[in-house]
């Protein structure tokens, strides 16, 4: 570090109204990034940040950052020596230095005229404003709004700035337009319990300071705060918290001093199916579920209060959230009430009234496709009873018409396993209106049942042949259908049930479905590239699926994966990894030497022209290969697959090692290049080696 610069800390708080708790946790990483790509473009150098949020404040505190820009010397090639006196005055004028200051150095074009130009550091106090401002403005807000008159748009109205470096206030401010936010070294806690504003000088009085105002700055923290306390509560009374990952993200983002409280849920309401007990909790309210020893809901629920912990308070807390839970619990009984009264099937008329979507006709009309469509499958998913299938196809959207699905919008396929239960239908059917919709991403369970199975497949391939077909495809981040989800769902439930399904036979007889569609617009395309995903993500090498991809065409999930494994296997054994440097030695010098003299390789190698034991050895060998795999191919034994390329190592090792390729004579040269291509050619009916990296 140069003498006298000194490391110090700098810490920015944006306070403003809440911030929405599904922007949050990406806006603080966003906040974060943007300080640290313009320290990085001013070469401020630092030890290290993080950022901190909760709904009214975005933090990031920077450690180490130098105290000033170190001096650059920037170094410009003038003129020749022997130039015109204007282009060297030109050249002066440019650079702001005299003749004097100008050195001659000779370079292989002759002897130029060099400007050494010294440019002092800035102090890193001057700088941070405009980097601040920068990243005020360049923050990616999903939605944005302006307030007053001002011009600046932001999440939400912004109300101070803090900004301090070295543990002072650093001078500064945001123009909104209309309005001027002064940076400070203020801040204030907590809107009801300490909205008095207080000084701060560096991150670790900010955040003491702020505890003590009931604020809990780091989000991770309140995080902890809140799963402990309410896990107390609950084995205070012989009860467990039921895991809700996503529930106890998005509370975190509703409060800033966390006061988990219990409550009671009033004992008529247990009656309802425990799926809509918890989606009116959590959805509507943001109360986390209990559950007994057993697995069952507990007539019980926690909620987070953002206050204080006070006897009183709470009781009043509690007894106010009772309340509105259970005035929403009985609107959802008395619609659970009045829908089971009318029959499931006798809905099913109601979906001729529902559209799919524009272009796609209702869902009356999906359904019919959908029951077709599954009928058609139905002949790869053993034990397929095809009047369940029927029968729970023509269910599974029914519930749509329910005043509890109209209710609870997610719960629908739920619900109507309920209503079709109810109306004394089989537990197989039940079960596959209730799963029609799974699996819904890369980690919920996946269905196993023969009947689920198909529903949910024949539903979500209907759909994206649908979507496909008038174009209305993802692009780039957005997917407003969902569509990668479905595609993602088609691979797990092929997958996990090891089935041998044609994509591209089963989306031409959905298509034709839709006889008003002649193309699938790419369909295939884009299932199989959710799958290189899919496989990548769960930590498959890229390189090793790049290779099965481009060795042929193959629409079966379940081969192109099994290949996958089998060429995983091979190139991790000793045969597999030297043979990989052999392809590679082979295919080099084919594409090498073939160039020189356009030496075509439509025939095979000429055993006439064998000169030595290797060669005759590899061809055999080669030969031996090229007369199985076909058969061992079409039976999908890809392990036996790449156990016949290891009996070519031997061979192909000692040709290598004893046969010249570019021999004088052009005969032999073209002739063991030959040779080279058929071994290329071979190894790559297996998987395409050339993509494969070391």
């Amino acid at each position: 570090m140069p003498k006298g610069i000194v490391m110090a800390e700098f810490l920015l708080e944006l306070f403003s109204e809440e911030i929405p708790a599904r922007m949050q946790k990406r806006a603080a990483e966003d906040l974060n990034r943007l300080i640290i790509e313009g320290l990085k473009n001013n070469a401020l150098t630092f030890d290290s940040s993080f950022s901190q949020v909760t709904p009214h404040r975005l933090c990031v505190v920077v450690e180490g950052l130098i105290s000033k820009q170190p001096n650059i010397i920037n170094e410009r090639r003038g003129p020749r020596v022997d130039a015109p006196d204007v282009a060297v005055e030109g050249f002066l004028k440019s650079v702001g230095l005299t003749r004097n200051d100008l050195e001659e150095r000779g370079t292989s074009k002759g002897k130029f005229l060099f400007a050494i130009i010294n440019n002092a550091g800035q102090e890193t106090k001057d700088i941070l404003p405009k980097i601040i401002d920068s990243a005020i403005r360049a923050m990616p807000w999903p939605k944005s709004m302006r307030w007053g008159r001002n011009s600046f748009r932001w999440v939400r109205p912004l109300h101070h700035i803090l900004a301090v470096f070295d543990k002072r206030k650093l001078e500064g401010h945001l123009n909104l337009g209309d309005d001027i936010l002064e940076y400070a070294n203020m801040t204030k806690g907590h809107r009801f319990l300490a909205p008095q504003s207080f000084e701060v000088e560096s991150f670790s009085d900010y955040r003491e300071k702020l505890k003590k105002a009931f604020v809990v700055i780091d989000r991770e923290e309140r995080k902890s705060i809140i799963m402990e306390r309410a896990q107390n509560l609950a084995i205070a009374r012989g009860i467990e918290l039921k895991s809700d990952p996503s529930l106890l993200e998005e509370a975190c983002g509703l409060i800033e001093w966390p006061n988990p409280l219990i409550g009671k849920i009033q004992h008529e309401f247990m009656t309802l199916p425990p799926e809509a007990l918890v989606c009116a909790m959590r959805s509507h309210q943001k109360y986390f579920a209990l559950i007994d020893h057993d697995g069952e809901l507990s007539p019980n629920f926690i909620t987070i209060s953002n206050m204080t912990s006070d006897s009183k308070r709470n009781e009043t807390t509690v007894n106010g959230n009772e309340r509105v839970l259970s005035a929403r619990l009985s609107d959802a009984k008395f619609f659970w009430d009045q829908d089971r009264a009318i029959k499931l099937s006798s809905r099913i008329p109601a979906l001729a009234n529902i559209k799919f979507y524009e272009k796609l006709g209702t869902l009356g009309e999906k359904m019919v496709r959908v029951e077709a469509l599954g009928v058609y499958l139905s002949k790869w998913v053993p034990n397929t009873d095809k009047v369940s299938l029927k029968r729970a196809i023509q269910l599974a959207k029914a519930d749509l018409t329910t005043s509890m699905v109209g209710e609870f919008p997610e719960l629908q396929g739920i619900m109507g396993s309920y209503f079709a239960h109810n109306d004394g239908e089989s537990d197989a059917v039940c079960l596959a209106i209730k799963e029609h919709h799974s699996p819904q991403g890369p980690s919920d369970l996946c269905p196993t049942a023969p009947l689920s199975v198909v529903v949910s497949l024949a539903d979500k391939i209907d759909t994206l042949v649908g979507f496909f077909a008038i174009n209305e495809k993802p692009t780039g981040s957005k997917d407003p259908f969902a569509l990668r989800r479905y595609a993602l769902g088609i691979i797990r439930l092929i997958r996990e049930n090891s089935l041998r399904l044609p994509l591209q036979e089963v989306v031409t007889k959905s298509l034709a479905l839709y006889p008003e569609f002649k193309h699938e617009n790419g369909l295939i395309d884009f299932i199989m590239e959710r799958l290189r995903i899919f496989l990548r993500n769960s930590g498959t090498r890229h390189d090793l699926i790049s290779s099965i991809f481009a060795a042929g065409n193959d629409d079966d999930i379940n081969r192109l994966i099994d290949r996958i494994e089998a060429l995983e296997k091979f190139l991790s054994s000793d045969d597999g990894d030297s043979l990989l440097v052999a392809y590679r030695r082979a295919a080099n010098i084919v594409a090498i030497e073939s160039k020189k003299d356009g030496i075509s390789f439509t025939s095979k190698p000429d055993t006439d022209l064998f000169q030595s034991e290797e060669e005759r050895n590899v061809m055999e060998a080669l030969a031996r290969v090229v007369a199985s795999l076909p058969t061992i191919m079409e039976r999908q034994e890809f392990n036996k697959a790449t156990e016949a390329l290891t009996t070519l190592r031997e061979p192909v090792d000692a040709y290598f090692l004893n046969v010249i390729v570019n021999s004088d004579d052009p005969l032999l040269r073209k002739n063991r290049l030959k040779t080279l291509d058929l071994i290329v050619s071979t190894m790559n009916t297996v998987a395409d080696f050339s993509v494969l990296e070391t």
